[in-house]
């Protein structure tokens, strides 16, 4: 059971009893009546035969509040499509699929870097902004909640507990994120615990008070991929296309919102999906692109904000962070010997250790390219440049899966 323990800017939810998913879901039900909700699965074909999706869409078709659910996708062939149409069939919902690099999908990503929008990077945060495109377009939702695709002991009851903050008829937020442990007979998160969190901390200690450093700071998990917000958010954030969606979404929600309306909720007593790999010596791939990603997402947010980086600032930088990694490994390793977890210190030294080629990559590409920017337009600067957009995105939606 967790404390109730307040602190940090944004209001904590916690799990102070064993609420019954039955009594929530009834709840939720109700208020659905005024607050419609659409779910987006952000999802590779891959992760349909995995072990994860099958067992979340067994969940999700019984989740009786649900509008619409989005499934934005891409990397497939035409077969491939047609099989995934076949998979997501059994909703009862009403859903349809985003192919992202489909013919008419990419006839659209043309037309918009025709008029100066360039979304030529495909990942995660390119289809979720496609995503809250053609949720925009329909207009039938009130509330977007997203969760990866990956989640092995995924249960119904985490959509329920991240969406009931935004869906409750009194409370006035327009952004929750979702918090849990990540642990097994050990500790995972390592982007998280031993790089997000003691690169924030060090930022802190060498540019002294940021109102946008405690806001991150304030994040259980903060790099954790569930969230939850109104449309009216959705159409006004700019989205990263790369692997700092997290990161880039909560600085958008900073610039976009008060902070007495975002909320950050317990989701799962514990959280298990799929690793990535840590590639020792590799920028491109992995753990270290994630991480690289993330670093040039928050370095280019406090830059708009008038801090001013140079190799000097980078160099020293760097030796703040290991010294904060390590004091932070130190506490890791105390909280694993008194529950009982695997604790290997060294191999987490070395892991620092290995972020620090990610800070350092990403100072160069803010030094060297200081008007390089990762983020996609909000929806209103697309409506603005292409009025009828919205028609034609619905379009070619509808075409692919009604064919």
């Amino acid at each position: 059971m967790s404390d109730f323990f307040q602190n940090g800017q944004i209001v904590t939810l916690h799990r102070l009893s064993e609420r019954s998913l039955e009594e929530l879901e009834k709840e939720l039900i109700e208020n659905a009546k005024k607050r419609l909700l659409a779910l987006i699965l952000p999802s590779l074909y891959s992760e349909l035969e995995g072990p994860a999706l099958p067992n979340i869409i067994k969940d999700v078709k019984n989740v009786q509040y649900l509008n619409e659910i989005i499934i934005t996708m891409y990397r497939m062939n035409a077969d491939q499509f047609a099989y995934s149409k076949e998979f997501f069939s059994e909703l009862p919902q009403h859903w349809r699929i985003i192919w992202n690099d489909g013919p008419r999908m990419k006839k659209l990503y043309r037309h918009l870097e025709k008029i100066g929008i360039d979304i030529s990077d495909q990942g995660k945060g390119s289809q979720t902004w496609m995503a809250f495109g053609y949720i925009l377009a329909t207009g039938v939702s009130d509330v977007i909640a997203l969760h990866d695709c990956d989640i092995r002991n995924y249960s119904r009851e985490l959509l329920a507990r991240l969406v009931y903050p935004m869906m409750h008829p009194t409370h006035p937020f327009e952004f929750c994120k979702g918090y849990y442990s990540r642990l097994s007979d050990r500790l995972h998160g390592r982007v998280t615990r031993l790089f997000a969190t003691p690169l924030i901390r060090s930022l802190q200690k060498m540019i002294g008070p940021n109102d946008f450093l405690d806001y991150l700071d304030s994040f259980r998990y903060i790099l954790a991929g569930e969230f939850a917000l109104s449309v009216e958010l959705a159409q006004q954030m700019r989205i990263p296309a790369d692997w700092g969606l997290e990161m880039g979404v909560l600085s958008e929600v900073h610039r976009n919102t008060v902070l007495h309306r975002v909320a950050q909720v317990d989701i799962a007593k514990v959280y298990e999906h799929k690793h990535q790999e840590l590639v020792w010596n590799d920028l491109s791939a992995g753990l270290l692109k994630m991480a690289t990603d993330i670093a040039k997402s928050l370095f280019r947010t406090l830059a708009a904000q008038g801090i001013i980086f140079t190799p000097e600032f980078f160099m020293t930088l760097k030796s703040t962070y290991l010294r904060t990694a390590r004091d932070f490994i130190s506490r890791y390793a105390m909280d694993a010997s008194l529950n009982g977890l695997k604790y290997d210190r060294h191999i987490e030294a070395r892991t620092a250790e290995t972020f620090v080629q990610s800070i350092i990559r990403a100072g160069q590409v803010l030094l060297e390219t200081p008007y390089e920017t990762t983020f996609i337009p909000s929806w209103n600067r697309v409506i603005d440049a292409e009025p009828r957009f919205f028609e034609m995105l619905i379009e070619a939606v509808e075409e692919d899966n009604l064919r």
